[in-house]
């Protein structure tokens, strides 16, 4: 990343800060430092970056709640984005949706498990599935996040984009966003900034119901500490889980990451740890699931500063 991006963003005064580590932005909680870093306060602020971005194809990292993200030990060498409280939001729109629907309008930087319990507080039903996704609304609608026999595409309804490299600032039909399974067309330089959600009218009891069994399902089979969750797509009925299970990877290790006992779709990283090895093991367990099965499987963790997997797992450099 040249300097450039600092003169560009120099209005920005000691709020454009350099070198932060990204790794506590993660639920990996490691990861190496990002040349540049930047904290977004409201609206205005955003805009102003990207007009002064427009044009020049930034190298931009946009991080909600990490949960889905691994940055390499070396760091990223130009700027993460990341938005402030003041995009995190919830509020029922005052026009109603679709066949009865109501519309929940979310900011990017609102916690999916926030947006889970104060729809279901507000009497509405659909967005259940959210209370055990530690994620953020911006993130989910970028990967069509989902859990339970749900995603984000079974509600969204429209999203607002800014994109950092053309300065443009959208509405967008979720129709238009390419969404399926664990992806969507959302580009990089494209940040989230809220979401609308259809929901429809339920029973609050109910709903705090379905609540609470979610988050005791995920507790009784999911692992907590350091991780983001799944770190491969299911095949085409398959389980990624069942899979790297049954070649012989639960409780596998690489330097500081594990392949969990809990749940083998699942990869632990020690306090302290390395990136790369978590890296490593991903490229090692997908290896012994395509000797074993000839499965070849597709991470679902975005990962950023590493080789392209598919490259490293037919044999390139992993470093």
């Amino acid at each position: 990343m040249s300097p450039a991006l600092g003169d560009r963003l120099s209005f920005l005064g000691d709020r454009l800060r350099r070198d932060v580590p990204v790794g506590p932005l993660t639920t990996y909680r490691v990861g190496g430092p990002a040349r540049w870093f930047l904290e977004v306060v409201d609206g205005e602020e955003l805009a102003a970056v990207a007009a002064a971005l427009a044009g020049t194809a930034p190298e931009v990292l946009v991080v909600g709640r990490g949960s889905n993200l691994l940055v390499a030990d070396a760091g990223f060498d130009g700027l993460v984005l990341q938005l402030g409280e003041s995009f995190a939001s919830v509020d029922m729109a005052p026009t109603p949706g679709p066949d009865g629907a109501v519309v929940v309008r979310a900011g990017g930087a609102a916690a999916l498990p926030v947006v889970a319990r104060r729809t279901v507080e507000a009497g509405l039903t659909g967005f259940e599935w959210a209370v055990g996704v530690p994620g953020s609304v911006g993130g989910a609608v970028r990967m069509n996040a989902g859990g339970h026999g749900a995603d984000m595409a079974a509600s969204l309804m429209t999203v607002r984009l800014v994109d950092l490299a053309t300065g443009e600032d959208v509405e967008v039909m979720a129709t238009d966003l390419a969404l399926s399974y664990r992806s969507s067309s959302v580009a990089p330089t494209q940040v989230v900034v809220r979401a609308d959600l259809a929901l429809q009218p339920g029973d609050r009891e109910t709903g705090a119901a379905t609540l609470s069994e979610i988050v005791r399902w995920r507790r009784e089979h999911q692992p907590g500490g350091q991780n983001a969750g799944s770190v491969f797509t299911n095949p085409a009925d398959d389980s990624a889980g069942r899979l790297v299970d049954t070649a012989g990877c639960r409780g596998l290790r690489m330097g500081s990451a594990e392949v969990s006992t809990k749940h083998a779709n699942f990869i632990q990283a020690d306090a302290g740890g390395s990136a790369d090895d978590v890296f490593a093991l991903m490229v090692e367990v997908a290896r012994r699931v395509r000797e074993h099965h000839g499965v070849v499987l597709h991470p679902e963790t975005r990962m950023v500063g590493f080789p392209e997997f598919g490259a490293v797992l037919d044999g390139g450099a992993a470093s």
